[in-house]
């Protein structure tokens, strides 16, 4: 920590894993603790601390940060909804990212009820072998779409998250489609971080660069579509993409309008781990994101607001001079930044290039 600092910088996300349990075993998963393990889960007074500590830091910003109730699976806590009433209660915009499988009429009833802005869905495909086969449990599929059908007849926003490995990248215009016939109001797709569970997984089915730069060209023809929104996530280098195929000033507006959908609509930036975004684990230790395990501090231990303005990892972070090898002299680093994650994951440096990125700037020589 550095005494006397304050952090200029706007967050926007805070993505809190409400406990280690889930009913599913994804292969790409980023935890490593089991089931049980959900002892050491914040408890309720804590977990109303946490959203506290949130406020506290939303009411000096322009606009309140949005809560994303993750997990594990977020469904398995019994005192989800009173929590999700609580950050209410604070003005705080609410969010729940699921698995899907969990969730039948009544329980699609009570996240409408509760004010839940958007529900994020993950399908790991564009049917249910490849889907099942990454999450490792048969019929997974089949429930995780009923569960969107379950929350578009009670009217409640959903999205479908996907993330791409060599498994299922083939499948991106149907999963698409997928969605679009679902109901869905977007498709976010994850470009996979080699972390927790996604090591193993990294070794045989991680995208190449080549194949990541491809896979984005595909992402932007459907943007151009504008059927439904379309989002990259851990993929920073989409938005160089989207500038050199003149997709910006159509996007402008767009991404962000519906509550919870990506940080009140703020202008993208590539890489928000510790800029625009944090995530607590279920301990109350705070990450720069899910997938770069930088311990900044708990809150348990230190508030939120002074992990936020004194850590001098997230400091480090926000400052893309800093940034080193092709990153540091690519023109595309303020708005893109290289995905710190998979920096971190190749090399123990988080500020390293990017390893992931096919892109040399003018005038760099390709790196080793």
């Amino acid at each position: 920590m550095r005494a006397g600092t304050t952090s200029h910088h706007t967050l926007r996300l805070l993505f809190w894993e409400t406990t280690i349990r889930c009913n599913l075993a994804c292969a790409h998963c980023r935890r490593l603790e089991s089931n049980e393990s959900d002892f050491a889960d914040l408890s309720k007074s804590e977990a109303v601390n946490l959203i506290g500590q949130l406020a506290e830091l939303g009411r000096r910003q322009p606009r309140m940060p949005v809560l994303v109730f993750s997990g594990g699976e977020p469904l398995c806590r019994s005192d989800l909804f009173d929590l999700v009433g609580e950050a209410r209660r604070h003005e705080i915009t609410c969010a729940l990212a699921t698995n899907g499988t969990l969730i039948d009429a009544v329980k699609a009833a009570e996240i409408r009820d509760s004010g839940i802005a958007r529900v994020s869905v993950s399908l790991d495909g564009a049917e249910a072998e490849t889907h099942d086969g990454m999450r490792q449990i048969a019929g997974s599929f089949d429930r995780a779409v009923v569960g969107t059908g379950h929350l578009r007849d009670c009217g409640v926003p959903f999205q479908i998250n996907v993330t791409l490995t060599k498994q299922n990248a083939g499948q991106l215009e149907q999963v698409y489609e997928l969605a679009r016939s679902l109901g869905a109001v977007a498709v976010h797709v994850f470009m996979l971080v080699p972390v927790g569970c996604g090591q193993v997984l990294a070794e045989r089915d991680m995208l190449s660069p080549l194949q990541y730069e491809e896979i984005m060209r595909r992402i932007c023809t459907l943007e151009h579509r504008g059927d439904i929104q379309i989002k990259v996530t851990c993929g920073p280098h989409y938005e160089r993409i989207v500038r050199e195929q003149g997709l910006r000033k159509m996007r402008q507006g767009q991404a962000g309008s519906t509550p919870g959908a990506a940080g009140h609509g703020a202008p993208s930036r590539g890489c928000l781990a510790g800029v625009g975004v944090l995530f607590v684990n279920h301990r109350g230790e705070v990450y720069p994101c899910g997938y770069l395990p930088v311990n900044c501090g708990n809150v348990l231990e230190n508030k939120l607001v002074d992990i936020w303005d004194t850590s001098t990892d997230l400091a480090r972070m926000r400052d893309s001079n800093a940034l080193e090898g092709k990153c540091g002299v690519c023109g595309y680093r303020t708005v893109c930044g290289g995905c710190r994650g998979r920096a971190f994951a190749a090399t123990g440096n988080y500020m390293a290039e990017e390893p992931f990125c096919a892109y040399v700037p003018p005038g760099h020589g390709l790196t080793e």
